[in-house]
C-alpha cells in the first residue's frame, strides 16, 4: 500500500479578555441571560456605527509580538459575507488583505508520547504563523430537542484574534503540542482565559494527505470548532485515516467542512468548503485604518513577559529541575510565579516542587481553586519546607502542619507550637529513651545481635512510641545501631 503524508494547518480563535465588545460598549461577560448583552451596533441595526476597541488592538499586538510576527504599522478591517442565523448583519467584520500581524514563527518541543503519557523523543521544531488578525465573534445557535433552534447573540461582537498557521504539521501530536503551546502563551500574556469548554479558545484544522515525497498538496478538508486538545488529536487521526482510505480505493477527497462527532468518534460533513472569493471580502467602509505608532509598538515590546518555554528552560538551568518538572511548573504564569516566590524564601526547589505538585495541587483541586486563590502563601510553604530541612519537624509531621496551614493560613511555626509537633532531635534526650527501650527488651537485643537485622525496625517503633512519634528518625537510627552494637 502506498505511503501517505498528512499536511495540517491550524486556525486558532482566541476570545480576548476585554470588558466590552470590539465595536461597541456591550459587556463580554460569559453566562449572562440570552440576548441581554446586545445593542444596535452588535445587532447590525440600520444606522448603527462601529467604534474600534483600543484594548482589543493592544492585545492583538501583544499576541503578534509573542508569536514572532511582524506588526503591520497600518492594517484595515474588511466585511466577510456569509449568512448564518447567528450573524445578524449578514457579514462579519474581520481582517483579510492587511491584517494586524504577519510572518511569525514559534519553536516548540514536540514528539510522540509514550504509553505512560509522558514525553518520548521530544525535539525542537519550528512552525510558521501566516497571520494574526482581529475580528468579531458571531452569535451562538442552540439546537433543542424537537428540531427548534434558539439564537443567543450575546457573543456577537466579542473580540477575537485568529492565529493562522502555515501547513507545517505532519502528525496530530505536533498539532496538539502547538495548540498547547499557544494556549500557555495566551495565558501568560493574560489576553485570553483559554477556557475551551466555554468557547474562549477554539480550533479549526485544515487536513490533507499526499504521497510521501510529493510536494503537491492534496485536497483539504476543514474540521470546525474543536474545543479540546483531545478532540483535536482524535479528529485529526480519524480524518487522516479516512482520506488515506479514500485515495487508496481510487476515490477523490472532497473539499468540504466537517465536524467532529465525539459520540460516534468520527468526522461528519457539515457543508461544502467556501473559498475566499465566496465571502466577497471588501474594506469595511465604517472603520478607518488601524495605524500603530512606533512609540506604542515599543511600549508593547516591553510588556511581553518571559514566555512559558523560555521560563521552562531557565527553570531547568537555574533550579536543576527535570524537563517534565519544569514543564509542569510553567503551565501557567501564576503557578510559575508562586514557585519562584517560594524559592526566594527557601532555596529547596525540588522539595518545593514536590509539595506544590503534591499536597498543594491536590487540595486546590478538591476545593476547585486556582493557585491565585491558594490560602497558603509562597513564603509559608517555603517556611514549612525549611523547617523539614532543618530537622525541626519530620515529613510526617509536615503533612499535619500543612493540613492546618491550608485550613487556617496560620504561620507554620505557630501551628507547630500550638499542636505540639516539635521533632525531638536532641541526642542526649533521645539517648536516654533508647537506653530504656534496649534494656527493656533483652531477648530482642540478643536476636538482633544473632543476625535478625529486621528487628531494628522494632526498636525504632518502640522509641517512636515513647516519644509520641516526634523523634528524629535519622538520629534514632544512628543512635540505636551504635547502642545495639556496643551492647554485645
Amino acid at each position: 500500500m502506498q505511503e501517505f503524508e498528512p499536511v495540517i494547518g491550524l486556525e486558532i480563535h482566541a476570545q480576548l479578555l476585554t470588558q466590552s465588545k470590539i465595536f461597541c460598549s456591550c459587556s463580554t461577560v460569559f453566562g449572562a441571560p440570552p440576548n441581554s448583552n446586545t445593542c444596535p451596533v452588535c445587532l447590525g441595526l440600520p444606522g448603527a456605527l462601529p467604534v474600534l476597541n483600543q484594548e482589543a488592538v493592544a492585545m492583538g499586538i501583544k499576541a503578534g509580538l509573542a508569536l514572532g510576527c511582524r506588526i503591520n504599522r497600518s492594517s484595515i478591517f474588511a466585511r466577510k459575507h456569509y449568512f448564518y442565523p447567528d450573524l445578524p448583519k449578514g457579514y462579519q467584520i474581520s481582517q483579510y488583505d492587511l491584517p494586524l500581524a504577519e510572518d511569525g514563527k514559534v519553536e516548540i518541543l514536540t514528539g510522540e508520547r509514550l504509553k505512560t503519557g509522558n514525553s518520548g523523543n521530544d525535539q525542537k521544531k519550528t512552525f510558521g504563523i501566516t497571520r494574526v488578525h482581529l475580528e468579531e465573534d458571531a452569535g451562538k445557535s442552540i439546537h433543542v430537542p424537537g428540531g427548534d433552534t434558539h439564537v443567543d447573540l450575546n457573543r456577537t461582537g466579542v473580540p477575537l484574534i485568529e492565529i493562522v498557521s502555515e501547513p507545517d504539521f505532519r502528525t496530530s501530536q505536533e498539532a496538539y503540542d502547538y495548540l498547547n503551546y499557544l494556549h500557555r502563551v495566551l495565558l501568560y500574556l493574560e489576553i485570553c482565559d483559554g477556557n475551551m469548554e466555554e468557547g474562549s479558545l477554539r480550533c479549526d484544522a485544515n487536513v490533507s494527505v499526499r504521497p510521501e515525497g510529493s510536494e503537491v498538496l492534496g485536497t483539504k478538508t476543514e474540521i470546525k470548532n474543536l474545543n479540546s486538545f483531545r478532540f483535536l488529536q482524535k479528529a485529526l487521526n480519524f480524518e487522516i485515516d479516512r482520506q488515506i482510505q479514500v485515495l487508496a480505493n481510487k476515490g477523490e477527497v472532497q473539499q468540504e467542512t466537517r465536524l467532529w462527532d465525539e459520540e460516534k468518534q468520527r468526522t461528519t460533513v457539515m457543508r461544502s468548503k467556501e473559498e475566499a472569493h465566496d465571502y466577497r471580502y471588501f474594506a469595511e467602509p465604517d472603520l478607518l485604518s488601524v495605524v500603530i505608532s512606533e512609540e506604542w509598538l515599543e511600549q508593547f515590546k516591553t510588556e511581553i513577559p518571559e514566555l512559558p518555554d523560555q521560563r521552562r528552560g531557565r527553570f531547568i538551568e537555574q533550579y536543576s529541575l527535570s524537563q517534565e518538572e519544569a514543564l509542569l511548573l510553567t503551565q501557567t504564569r501564576q503557578l510559575a510565579d508562586y514557585f519562584e516566590k517560594a524559592v526566594e524564601a527557601c532555596h529547596q526547589p525540588k522539595a518545593l516542587f514536590n509539595w506544590m505538585l503534591g499536597d498543594l495541587t491536590y487540595n486546590l483541586k478538591q476545593d476547585n481553586r486556582e493557585i491565585s486563590q491558594c490560602p497558603v502563601q509562597p513564603k509559608q510553604l517555603a517556611d514549612l519546607v525549611g523547617l523539614i530541612a532543618e530537622g525541626e519537624i519530620s515529613g510526617k509531621m509536615a503533612k499535619q502542619v500543612f493540613a492546618k496551614l491550608y485550613e487556617t493560613g496560620e504561620d507554620p511555626r505557630s501551628i507547630i507550637s500550638s499542636e505540639g509537633l516539635r521533632q525531638i532531635s536532641d541526642e542526649d534526650e533521645l539517648q536516654g529513651i533508647i537506653d530504656r527501650v534496649v534494656e527493656s527488651n533483652p531477648e530482642k537485643v540478643k536476636a538482633y545481635q544473632a543476625g535478625k537485622a529486621g528487628l531494628l525496625g522494632f526498636f525504632m517503633g518502640q522509641v517512636m512510641k515513647e516519644t509520641g512519634g516526634q523523634a528524629n528518625p535519622k538520629i534514632i537510627n544512628e543512635l540505636l545501631q551504635a547502642k545495639l552494637q556496643a551492647h554485645q
